[in-house]
């Protein structure tokens, strides 16, 4: 596909999805790599729009360079923004009590702390992701591991197996120091994308460093 069909189809796709405005969205394309620009109301629209554009199939990759405006109100106070944060967090019975705390400048808020499992610091961010006000979040949050390397890899590997949408033997697995190096080859994006969620998913993973190929 070459690059000036691909953009249309993203084009196309960001304008199919409800929950965005694509009206000030930029969309330009060089040897499959996207790359996101203008602006949007919030930063969950942010996170969907750069979602939809990793849909489309020949995407190789995707620069996000959306900003987030409010249109029509001032944007809170830091503090203000801060302390609304903080009470999402204690609202949500998936994040462990007191074990993350946050930051906010210029709305952007930065989450630091420690937790046991991947999708603890997922659901941190995601809890905050509809916030209003909220420009952007960075997520330094720890995963401390709980599990040795090799349970590790037997869990990875598992996980791939059950999935039949990926070529588990296709797929080399490693863990060290809690680090999970995935090589080998997958057939589309997606499956991709499926291999680093089975990765991620794997108790005590604090990094994933994807070597996977298209071919």
């Amino acid at each position: 596909m070459n690059d000036k069909i691909l953009r249309q189809s993203i084009i196309d796709e960001l304008d199919f999805e409800p929950s965005i405005d694509a009206a000030n969205i930029g969309v330009a394309v060089d040897n499959g790599i996207v790359t996101l620009t203008g602006h949007v109301g919030s930063y969950a629209e942010r996170l969907t729009a750069e979602r939809a554009a990793r849909k489309v199939r020949g995407v190789r990759g995707v620069v996000e360079e959306i900003k987030v405006r409010f249109a029509g109100q001032a944007a809170p106070r830091d503090e203000d923004l801060a302390k609304r944060a903080v009470q999402m967090l204690d609202w949500s019975v998936t994040v462990p009590e007191n074990a993350v705390q946050v930051k906010v400048q210029d709305g952007w808020v930065t989450l630091t702390g420690d937790v046991e499992w991947q999708f603890q610091k997922e659901e941190a961010q995601a809890a905050l992701k509809r916030l209003s006000g909220v420009a952007g979040i960075i997520n330094m949050i720890e995963v401390r591991p709980k599990a040795n390397a090799a349970d590790v890899r037997k869990k990875i590997e598992a996980a791939l197996k059950r999935n039949a949408e990926v070529e588990a033997d296709a797929i080399r697995v490693t863990v060290q120091d809690a680090k999970v190096t995935l090589k080998g080859k997958v057939h589309a994006w997606h499956e991709r994308s499926l291999v680093e969620n089975a990765a991620w998913s794997a108790p005590g993973v604090r990094s994933v460093v994807d070597h996977l190929t298209l071919g």
